[in-house]
C-alpha cells in the first residue's frame, strides 16, 4: 500500500513537471513514506530521517523533508517536537497538504487526484481499491492512521488499470487492508471484488489480476467463485489468520473463530485444489501461553500454507493492546517461538514446492538479476530461470530445482529433455 501511495504522489508531482532523482543531494524534496505496523519498520524510518537531517547540516543537500504514512496521526505535535527538521508531516494519502507546503495546492482540486495515475515502471503494478480498515484489531495501528474503509469507484479503478496496461503493465494487484470489503461502504447497489475483477477482466493485454489482503469474514462464496471462473484472476490467496488459538484470536479481536477460518480454506480448496494460500502469524501476543502457541504450530501442520509471514508481537502506541494489555511474553520466548514457526514453515514450503519439480510453469517475466531472469507463477511462486526471455513476456519454464523459498529452471524451449 505504501508503494502505491508513493507512486500516486509521484504521479501528481509529475503533472507539475517535477522529476524524480535517485540522489537526495540533487533533490528539492525528499519524502519519507513510513510504516509503523512493526517496531522495526518505525526504527528504519527514524534512522532515514536522521541521515537526511545530517546531510542538510553538513551542507550536502538543500531539500525539504516531508514525512508521510502511518507514523503520522491526527495530531503531529509530538512528531514536530521530536523531529524539528521535518518541513511537513502528512497522514496516509493526505497529498494536498504536501502540495500546499510546495505552493501547488490551488491546482489540485476536482479531478486532479482521481485522474493522477502512476507511470508504469515494469510489467506489474499495485492498484489500491479500498483505503482504511474498520476491524480495529487490538494490536493494529492501521485503522487509527488510514481511517475507515472507503472504496474507490469502480470506473476510476478500471480507468487506472487501463492506463497502466497501456503503459506496459501486464499484471495488477488490487490492494486493500481487507480487500474483500470493497464496495461494502457504497449505498444502493454495491459491487463487490468479484464484480470489479470482472469489469477489468477483458482489458486488452492485461494478463493477470491478483488481490490482497484477505479477511476471512469478508470472503464470500461469490468472490471465491469469481476467482475460480475468471481466467485472468490468479489462484492465490493471502489470508492472515494471525494465531491458532481461539482465546488469542478473541484477545486480538479478529472477529472470527478458527473453525470459520478452516471453512474458508476448505471452500477455496474445494473449488481450486491447486490454489496457493499464504498467511500471517503473530507470536508472543499479550498473554500467549505455551499451549496457545502450540495451537498455532498445530494449525500450520493442518492447513499447510504455501508461505507464512511471521512476526513477534511489538506494542504499537495508541492501539487497544498497548493501552489495555500487558506485553508479558519475554523477548527470548518470542524469539524462540518465531524461530519455531519459521522451521515448520520452511519444511512445509519445501515439501509443497517440491511438487513443481519437473513441471512446466507459465511465468510472467519481471526482471533480470545476475544473468538469471525472475518472475512468478500464477500461484505466486518466485521463479529464477535462464533461457530466452524478455521483461513483460509470459514464458513457459521447466522447473528443475526447488527450495522452500523459490523455484529454479530453464525456459521450456531451451531446456534439455527429461531423462526418465
Amino acid at each position: 500500500m505504501n508503494v502505491a501511495d508513493s507512486q500516486k504522489l509521484a504521479a501528481g508531482l509529475d503533472r507539475f513537471g517535477w522529476l524524480s532523482t535517485e540522489a537526495p543531494e540533487d533533490a528539492d524534496l525528499v519524502v519519507v513514506n513510513t510504516c509503523v505496523v512493526r517496531e522495526s519498520a518505525e526504527h528504519r524510518a527514524i534512522s532515514k530521517m536522521g541521515s537526511l537531517a545530517a546531510m542538510k547540516r553538513k551542507g550536502e543537500g538543500d531539500f525539504k523533508i516531508v514525512v508521510m504514512g502511518c507514523m503520522v496521526g491526527p495530531k503531529d505535535d509530538d512528531l514536530r517536537r521530536r523531529f524539528p527538521y521535518v518541513d511537513h508531516f502528512a497522514r496516509p494519502q493526505a497529498f494536498e497538504g504536501i502540495f500546499e507546503s510546495l505552493g501547488l495546492a490551488d491546482d489540485t482540486g476536482g479531478e486532479f487526484w482521481p485522474t493522477s495515475f502512476p507511470t508504469p515502471t515494469g510489467p506489474t503494478a499495485y492498484v489500491p481499491i479500498i483505503h482504511g480498515c474498520d476491524k480495529f484489531c487490538t494490536y493494529c495501528i492501521v485503522p487509527y492512521r488510514r481511517g475507515r474503509e472507503t472504496s474507490r469507484s469502480m470506473d476510476e479503478i478500471v480507468q487506472e488499470v487501463a492506463h497502466l496496461v497501456h503503459g506496459g503493465v501486464r499484471e495488477v494487484t488490487l490492494l486493500g487492508q481487507t480487500v474483500e470489503a470493497y464496495g461494502l461502504d457504497f449505498e444502493g447497489k454495491r459491487p463487490d471484488l468479484g464484480d470489479l475483477m470482472e469489469a477489468m477482466h477483458d482489458l486488452p493485454n492485461l494478463q493477470r489480476i491478483r488481490f490482497l489482503t484477505s479477511y476471512p469474514k469478508n470472503m464470500t462464496p461469490k468472490i471465491i467463485e469469481a476467482v475460480r471462473d475468471l481466467p485472468k484472476v490468479t489462484e492465490f490467496f493471502n489470508i492472515p489468520v494471525q494465531h491458532g488459538s481461539d482465546p488469542v484470536l478473541e484477545r486480538m479481536r479478529r472477529g472470527y473463530k478458527l473453525h470459520e477460518f478452516h471453512e474458508k480454506v476448505d471452500l477455496i480448496r474445494s473449488m481450486m485444489p491447486e490454489a496457493s494460500i499464504t498467511t500471517d502469524i503473530i507470536v508472543g501476543f499479550c498473554g500467549e501461553t505455551a499451549d496457545e502457541f502450540n495451537e498455532t504450530l498445530k494449525l500450520l501442520e493442518e492447513v499447510r500454507f504455501d508461505k507464512v509471514h511471521v512476526a513477534a508481537y511489538s506494542p504499537r502506541a495508541g492501539t487497544i493492546a498497548a493501552r489495555k494489555m500487558e506485553d508479558d511474553v519475554p523477548p527470548e520466548v518470542k524469539k524462540a517461538r518465531l524461530h519455531a514457526v519459521e522451521e515448520v514453515e520452511a519444511r512445509i514450503s519445501a515439501e509443497l514446492n517440491a511438487r513443481y519439480e519437473g513441471t512446466e510453469q507459465e511465468i510472467l517475466v519481471e526482471g533480470k538479476r545476475d544473468a538469471r531472469w525472475h518472475g512468478r507463477t500464477r500461484s505466486n511462486k518466485q521463479v529464477h530461470f535462464v533461457g530466452e526471455a524478455a521483461i513483460g513476456e509470459t514464458v513457459k519454464v521447466r522447473i528443475e530445482r526447488t527450495t522452500a523459498w523459490s523455484l529454479q529452471g530453464t525456459t521450456a524451449d531451451d531446456a534439455l529433455p527429461l531423462m526418465l
